[in-house]
């Protein structure tokens, strides 16, 4: 490898590399270096990638336009689950492969959701709230009303991928009934984790408690509207730990205000971060987190090591282990090649 001509492997988001680090010993062992670095716009961005056979990212838009104008990309692996940011389907075209940690903060995810929904159940922030400007027991009980238990309850759960599946084992440990809407999952498959399965329509009217597990698609944007609160049993709870945009935040703060929510745990919003005045933020009723779910230090030591495997898997002309795009493998423009067997 040549200083004049280095194969890099770029984050093109922060200055210091991902928050979860880059093992760059994995990296350097498969023939690249890496480089780091803010770009305040598209073209310091082109700038800082333009010799990148990898990019690595997390929240910056990876579009079209800015891959076509990378002629050594053969790869753009995802610091998470979600590859919203992504556009695969002009990736697939380019013959870039897209890769993500299929299996990351899966454990962290479901018991954020489940976190939240004790904090809106139980009322946790509102009393901590009220605690702090001098409330205790006298009054604030009576305040706190009405309150009720989760045993006996429904959780209803839109979509029904692994996350949502941990969550559905640790909610039947609290006593509650679980639904699941997912077009692309099986009857079998949720009723053989003792979850039935039913179209959203039919799952929303059911739901005590709705907690949502879809990727952002243009299906799922604004999936929760105003529509989906009319199904919406009254009294209901809603979870987001998905993506922002799945909810019509217009909507849910209606639902909130006429009183048909009896709360909302959100670890997402429409636009990040949140702008401050915030019209959720009137409603005690609304538990909020600052996009955390997936935070913690084993999750991310598990994202370092699959994010930097996966890019060395590309540098040394193999398919990465978590491919998003596997239809890119039989097109001609594909820019690896499967390496040879045997």
């Amino acid at each position: 490898m040549s200083a004049a001509n280095p194969r890099l492997v770029v984050f093109t988001e922060r200055e210091e590399g991902p928050v979860c680090g880059v093992d760059e010993k994995t990296i350097v062992a498969a023939g690249g270096e890496l480089r780091f670095g803010i770009a305040a716009n598209q073209a310091e961005r082109l700038r800082l990638a333009e010799r990148a056979e990898v990019l690595l990212v997390s929240s910056a838009p990876i579009t079209r336009e800015f891959m076509s104008a990378l002629p050594r990309l053969k790869g753009v692996v995802r610091s998470g689950i979600g590859v919203d940011t992504v556009d695969v389907d002009a990736a697939t075209d380019l013959g870039v492969m897209v890769a993500n940690v299929r299996n990351f903060c899966l454990d962290e995810v479901s018991e954020h959701a489940l976190a939240l929904m004790l904090a809106v159940t139980r009322k946790i922030v509102y009393a901590d709230r009220m605690i702090r400007r001098g409330g205790w027991v006298a009054g604030v009980q009576e305040s706190l009303l009405p309150m009720r238990r989760l045993s006996g309850r429904t959780l209803g759960l839109v979509g029904f991928g692994q996350i949502a599946r941990r969550m559905a084992l640790r909610a039947k440990a609290f006593g509650l009934e679980v639904l699941a809407s997912d077009p692309y999952v099986s009857p079998e498959t949720a009723g053989a984790l003792g979850v039935q399965l039913l179209p959203l329509a039919e799952l929303l009217p059911k739901s005590d408690f709705i907690s949502l597990h879809v990727p952002l698609t243009p299906e799922t944007h604004h999936l929760i509207n105003d529509n989906a609160f009319a199904l919406m049993k009254p009294g209901a709870i809603l979870i987001n730990v998905a993506r922002g945009p799945v909810v019509d935040e217009t909507a849910l703060e209606r639902a909130l205000a006429e009183g048909r929510l009896a709360g909302a745990g959100l670890d997402v919003l429409e636009e990040e971060p949140i702008k401050i005045p915030h019209p959720l933020l009137r409603f005690e009723n609304v538990v909020m987190t600052c996009h955390y779910a997936s935070c913690s230090l084993e999750a991310y030591a598990e994202m370092r090591r699959v994010m930097s495997e996966q890019a060395a898997q590309i540098l040394r002309g193999e398919f990465p282990k978590y491919l998003v795009n596997p239809q890119v493998k039989n097109l001609p423009q594909c820019k690896l090649q499967a390496p040879p067997q045997g």
